[in-house]
């Protein structure tokens, strides 16, 4: 029984496929024909990328071209900066031990300009100096210059040595001052305070 199953399937093996028409062949032959050319497309195209042309489906246009359109969308997207001009502001001063910070805003409290000894280059100790403090004043001042800023409300929050200075150094700028308020946190015995350094 196994061999006339084997011989079965030698037989069914040995089976002789039928031949193609010859329209058949011609049709196989065509599609080989059409994936040729369909090669020779995608080798013409990377060609015409090396050589900086980007294919459109209406007309050919070279890179030079599109970078000047992609640079135009670009531009349309970005915003113009409107310059901001701010005549009334507020300027906080914070005068600690170690060093002296001013910032200017407008009068809603936005930031238009900030600066501090470290930023100055001051250091250590010489950071909390009152000519640290006027340094800085005139730094941040220019800033703000270019915005119009002429009345400011001056509140100096801190016991530093600076604070005077600063304050001096803005009347020297040409600010008109309307308020000077001083805003230093006092305690109402609250934590209790740091032992005095023993020197």
């Amino acid at each position: 029984m196994n061999n006339a199953m084997q011989e079965e399937k030698v037989e069914k093996k040995t089976e002789v496929l039928p031949k193609k028409n010859v329209s058949e062949l011609g049709q196989d032959s065509l599609s080989t024909e059409s994936i040729g050319k369909d090669e020779k497309k995608t080798t013409s195209e990377s060609d015409n990328l090396k050589n900086g042309k980007i294919l459109n489906k209406d007309k050919e246009i070279t890179s030079g071209e599109a970078k000047d359109v992609i640079t135009e969308v670009v531009a349309k997207k970005r915003k113009k900066r409107m310059r901001r001009h701010v005549s009334k502001g507020k300027v906080f001063i914070q005068c600690t031990y170690n060093n002296t910070i001013i910032t200017f805003t407008d009068t809603g409290g936005q930031v238009l300009a900030w600066s501090s000894a470290g930023v100055l280059g001051f250091k250590g100790a010489k950071k909390a100096t009152p000519y640290a403090a006027t340094q800085i004043v005139n730094f941040a001042s220019e800033k703000v210059s270019k915005l119009g800023l002429k009345e400011i409300e001056v509140y100096v929050k801190g016991v530093g040595s600076g604070r005077e200075a600063a304050i001096r150094a803005l009347v020297n700028n040409d600010f008109d001052i309307t308020l000077i308020k001083d805003i230093t946190p006092i305690p109402h015995n609250g934590c209790r305070p740091r032992k005095p350094r023993r020197v």
